[in-house]
């Protein structure tokens, strides 16, 4: 599965795009109902691909947009179905955000429902949510010789990881030979030889987990004996180590027990980075520097001093916010309206900002929005 994890200069640039025909498109490649497994046969999400764009050309004629800007978008969709590379991997969603100008299309994890939307701008708002949705994470058994990663997704599924890059000999670094040379790839650590060495193939592991996650961030969760443990924290070079790890032999846990005692990591950490950021809030509002009032973030997101953003993921009032961050409520929606936390969550990421999606029980105050500033706010 190759995984695209759009960039913040990426999205700023997907937020920023305006065209009266602007297309987006997110196609579930579970449209087999098997509960968000990966699909492998390609040619049915391509398939979807090809109907939502027909379904959204003849919106856009409706509209009144020149057919030259229809064939050019038909053309770019095209395009992109021929791509052998994009479509040489599965993924659990696709999201393709097109106009006369060009395409951009992302591979997901996460299982996102199908939409077609057109108007003036990208509808950016499941990506943003799908990628600030922290309820992900992965996990790293580690023995001698024997390495497995778990990703854990937030629909409470997992997926082993092949690590690719991963030598077959990689344990032979350790210069141990025990069992006649028959077992040595799978035995558990205990007294594991010489530090350096022991270094040597955690680096080794480290490379290839690298490799496989790329520019995720998402936090990485390591079981592993006492020596290897020690040894994997003294070269990690990721901030997405976690502190806290699974203090096991994980040769003697099921992937079912990884991931329960996984997910209990990460539970932990992000209750803990929660509370010390509603503590952070709390401290600031005083000082007009935190605001749970969704006029204030909003005029503080448009000036672009939203130091960092948790909007609630299931809220979708529709509106309009003008460029000071004035908000104009409409009766229904439309094309030229949008959600209104997602409007919010794109111009903090065009700023530099930080967002986070959370459910709505853990906001600080019975508002869709909590925002921290860089400045001392009068709204």
């Amino acid at each position: 599965m190759s995984i695209d994890i759009p960039s913040a200069e990426e999205f700023a640039n997907l937020t920023k795009h305006r065209n009266v025909a602007s297309v987006s498109i997110y196609v579930s490649a579970a449209a087999n109902g098997d509960g968000g497994a990966v699909v492998h046969d390609t040619e049915a999400v391509r398939l979807a691909l090809r109907s939502a764009t027909s379904e959204a050309l003849r919106e856009l004629a409706q509209i009144d947009v020149p057919k030259s800007d229809r064939d050019a978008i038909a053309a770019h969709v095209h395009t992109l179905e021929s791509d052998r590379d994009f479509w040489a991997s599965q993924a659990r969603t696709v999201a393709v955000f097109v106009s006369p100008e060009g395409l951009s299309a992302f591979r997901l994890m996460n299982h996102l429902a199908n939409l077609t939307a057109v108007g003036d701008r990208f509808d950016v708002g499941p990506l943003v949510r799908s990628a600030s949705f922290r309820h992900t994470g992965y996990v790293l058994a580690l023995t001698v010789g024997d390495v497995r990663l778990l990703y854990l997704d937030a629909q409470a599924n997992r997926r082993e990881v092949a690590l690719s890059t991963l030598p077959d000999d990689a344990a032979d670094v350790l210069g141990r030979d025990v069992n006649g040379g028959r077992a040595d790839r799978h035995k558990a650590d205990g007294t594991l030889g010489p530090k350096v060495e022991l270094r040597r193939y955690c680096s080794i592991v480290q490379d290839a987990v690298r490799h496989e996650i790329g520019d995720d961030t998402s936090p990485l969760v390591l079981a592993a004996g006492p020596d290897l443990a020690s040894a994997y924290r003294a070269i990690n070079t990721s901030d997405n180590l976690v502190e806290e790890g699974i203090e096991a032999n994980p040769a003697s846990l099921s992937l079912a027990d990884l991931e329960k005692r996984g997910r209990e990591v990460l539970d932990r950490r992000y209750a803990a980075k929660l509370a010390e950021w509603c503590e952070t809030f709390g401290n600031r509002q005083p000082q007009q520097r935190a605001s749970a009032n969704l006029e204030a973030v909003a005029q503080a997101a448009s000036a672009g001093q939203v130091e960092s953003l948790l909007f609630d993921i299931d809220t979708n009032d529709e509106g309009v916010i003008d460029e000071f961050g004035e908000i104009f409520n409409v009766p229904e929606p439309g094309p030229t309206t949008y959600r209104l936390v997602d409007e919010i969550a794109a111009r903090v990421l065009r700023t530099g900002g930080r967002v986070v999606a959370v459910r709505r029980a853990d906001l600080p105050e019975d508002s869709p929005v909590a925002a921290t500033f860089r400045a001392t706010i009068n709204a």
